[in-house]
């Protein structure tokens, strides 16, 4: 008798049986009861005799069959947690830390190998651990430079051994430290409010063209992000000056016949500008993955990095980041909300009538389903 899950009948469980054989997902454990192990139905092991197999509701009666958990798949998620809670602790270690540890030294704290460690930094960070330290020591400089600090001051504080390292690579801050210090001193942005479709919108820009803009959140909150973007700026309202741009930008929430074409001044990190001009290429009504985005900017081990990069983009539906799905397909998360995103998708849909999956530096992507940005 096959276990829990047998009052279901003999077709589920062959369903069931298919879906071990096909290794495809599926919310029900099998138990190997020659093995007296229990996996989820998409483990790699070779798979088991049918006669062998049980299947089981969760966890809980796959052990009180007295089968433990299969240490390939991990489907109570006890490794995964494991490999997580490594991975923090070392991004804590390095944030903490005022020198970039070395490889040999993180791994000796996590207890695992260099190679296992670099692997599972890679695997949940889409970064190498210098890479990771790197952007950590470059976010304190930027803050310290916000702050006000002297350039000087600040380099040495956020652990730079020399002037000349951050000089020579400006894509540390995406600027010069010194434009990073001035945060805007000297700029004036000009700003307009308006009511959307999807609530308040706020439109920024400064002379070369739009460097914030933002919805669905009150006034002030909207306001106080742009104040943070650029704290020494001179922010005035000019609503009648940017009265064309908020027209264009509320029809395109309303009806989006074509691409958000805005005159842009984008700031951000050199690879932040990689991923937002991969995210100008996504056409309108198709949509990527973020492992595509990754691929196109030719980086495919830094999806994390990318999906960060999604999210800090300052400028939404001009840099459309609201055209990237998870890998299954499934909305992932949006700074405006999940059910403007999927709005967007729909009316941008629509408006190409049926479309396949897009393409974004050659690499097919998601199907079907909205997604996060």
């Amino acid at each position: 008798m096959d276990g829990a899950m047998t009052s279901g009948g003999i077709a589920d469980d062959e369903e069931r049986w298919q879906a071990v054989l096909d290794r495809a997902p599926g919310a029900f454990l099998y138990g190997v009861v020659t093995m007296g192990v229990y996996c989820r139905p998409t483990c790699p092991a070779p798979r088991p005799r049918r006669a062998n197999v049980r299947f089981f509701a969760d966890a809980d009666e796959a052990r009180a069959a007295g089968l433990r958990a299969c240490r390939r798949c991990d489907p109570d998620g006890t490794r995964a947690a494991l490999a997580r809670a490594v991975v923090a602790d070392a991004c804590t270690a390095i944030e903490t830390a005022e020198t970039i540890p070395s490889l040999a030294a993180l791994a000796q704290r996590s207890g695992y190998s260099r190679f296992h460690f670099l692997r599972l930094f890679r695997d949940h960070t889409g970064l190498t651990p210098r890479s990771y330290a790197e952007g950590v020591r470059a976010r304190r400089l930027a803050a310290a430079l916000a702050a006000g600090s002297r350039v000087a001051d600040a380099i040495a504080a956020a652990g730079y051994g020399s002037e000349s390292r951050v000089y020579e690579a400006p894509e540390l801050l995406g600027m010069t430290p010194g434009a990073a210090r001035r945060g805007g001193s000297g700029e004036t942005i000009r700003t307009a409010f308006a009511d959307s479709p999807f609530g308040r919108l706020l439109v920024a820009a400064t002379a070369k063209g739009v460097c914030f803009l933002g919805f669905a959140e009150p006034d002030d909150a909207l306001l106080g992000d742009l104040r943070q973007r650029f704290p020494r700026a001179r922010i005035v309202a000019d609503t009648a000056g940017l009265d064309a741009i908020v027209r264009t930008v509320v029809a395109f929430m309303a009806e989006p016949r074509a691409a958000l074409d805005l005159p842009l001044d984008l700031r951000g990190t050199a690879f932040q500008l990689r991923v937002w001009e991969a995210l100008r290429r996504i056409p309108l009504g198709e949509t990527t993955t973020y492992a595509a985005l990754a691929a196109a900017i030719g980086a495919p081990r830094a999806v994390r990095a990318v999906a960060r990069g999604c999210a800090r983009n300052p400028v939404s539906l001009a840099v459309p980041c609201h055209r990237v799905l998870g890998a299954d397909g499934a909305l992932t998360g949006y700074r405006w909300g999940l059910p403007r995103k999927q709005l967007l998708l729909a009316r941008e849909a629509a408006t190409r009538g049926p479309a396949g999956s897009a393409r974004v530096g050659g690499s097919r992507a998601g199907r079907g389903r909205a997604g996060a940005g």
